[in-house]
């Protein structure tokens, strides 16, 4: 599929243009089968400009000793274990780091409460093995398997919702080096520039905690809630211009009054005070995570283009801000609507997004 028409292309298509640039002006040591030294990939996520004029923009916006420590980790035999709250774009730092390294971002493991062992080692073609018996051709290798033979890097996400029989049987690969095949009695033997990134949040219900066994082959880095507001609204304003361009919808230009009031209310609902700090808060039961508000300010603009006349305005983002904060029908409605009233409804300049928010108020 052609990178235009995707609608996400992977991170190695959408910025290749970048990592070309990156890979022309890096002149330092690469480990092996990298396609880019550690300090070129730090610079692919924190963003700079190169000798040769191209900038390259900022996939990640946070401390940059985070950044250092996770590429550094790949670089050695320790396997990468991103953790964070939901919407600490663990994710999207997963799939960049790959495409940095590897430059292929898709040998992925999707972790869910139905993630079969074959996901993570092998399974087989069982036309072939039917009427063949077991043999090299039969078998169809994991993501995982398939990194440890090219030396490519493997994504697991969502760890922790992964069974912990499945999850173990990650122990022997990570620390071995090795994924055993009793079957035809032979061994697949991971070669250099082979690592593992994994993604967890222990927020969510349904979590399978990681055996202390494995989590000792884990480098854990936890990716925290940006810092201040203007890193927020930072974010968020960077991520809803690249879905807007794929989308198709009006730009949101950076800095706008409505992203800046999403973000404030999402800081304020998850922190318990308000920004001034003199006034506290109830918190509802979501997390109101920065990818809930990049989600609320992109649906706001889809409103506004096609049901408006293509300005973002306080009414096409209230009725998200609603279904975002009420997720716990009972109790997060009185934690909204005390909100609504206490903090909103006095603050200046705030009216037009009051009478919106209290417009769609169940």
């Amino acid at each position: 599929m052609s990178v235009d028409t995707a609608l996400r292309p992977h991170a190695e298509d959408a910025f290749a243009h970048e990592l070309k640039a990156l890979a022309a002006a890096d002149d330092r040591p690469r480990p092996a089968r990298w396609n880019l030294s550690p300090w070129a990939v730090a610079t692919y996520l924190l963003g700079g400009e190169l000798p040769d004029g191209t900038v390259v923009t900022p996939k990640y916006v946070g401390p940059r000793r985070i950044v250092e420590v996770v590429v550094s980790t790949l670089a050695t035999d320790r396997a990468l274990l991103l953790l964070g709250v939901p919407g600490t774009a663990k994710t999207w730092v997963s799939e960049h780091l790959a495409a940095a390294v590897s430059g292929d971002s898709t040998l992925l493991v999707q972790g869910t409460a139905g993630t079969p062992e074959e996901a993570v080692r092998y399974g087989w073609n069982y036309a072939r093995l039917l009427t063949g018996g077991p043999s090299r051709e039969a078998l169809v290798p994991s993501p995982v398997m398939r990194a440890m033979a090219e030396g490519r890097i493997a994504r697991v996400e969502e760890l922790t919702r992964i069974p912990a029989d499945v999850q173990d049987g990650l122990i022997t690969i990570l620390s071995e080096k090795t994924l055993p095949i009793p079957e035809l009695g032979t061994e697949t033997q991971a070669v250099r520039g082979f690592n593992v990134i994994a993604t967890a949040n222990d927020r969510d219900r349904g979590v399978n905690e990681l055996s202390s066994a494995l989590r000792r082959r884990f480098n854990t880095v936890v990716l925290p809630l940006p810092a201040t507001v203007e890193e927020e609204v930072d974010i968020v304003s960077r991520r809803v211009r690249q879905l807007g361009r794929s989308l198709e919808l009006p730009a949101a230009p950076e800095g706008a009054d409505e992203i800046r009031r999403v973000v404030t209310v999402f800081r304020e609902l998850r922190g318990g005070v308000t920004a001034d700090g003199r006034t506290k808060v109830k918190s509802p039961s979501g997390t109101l995570s920065t990818a809930e508000a990049i989600s609320v300010v992109t649906n706001g603009l889809a409103l506004a283009a096609h049901f408006g006349d293509g300005v973002l305005r306080a009414g096409d983002i209230a009725a998200g801000i609603l279904g975002a904060v009420v997720r716990d029908p009972a109790a997060d409605r009185v934690v909204w609507q005390e909100y609504l009233e206490t903090v909103v409804r006095e603050r200046e300049g705030w009216k037009d997004f009051y009478r919106a928010c209290r417009e769609v108020a169940p």
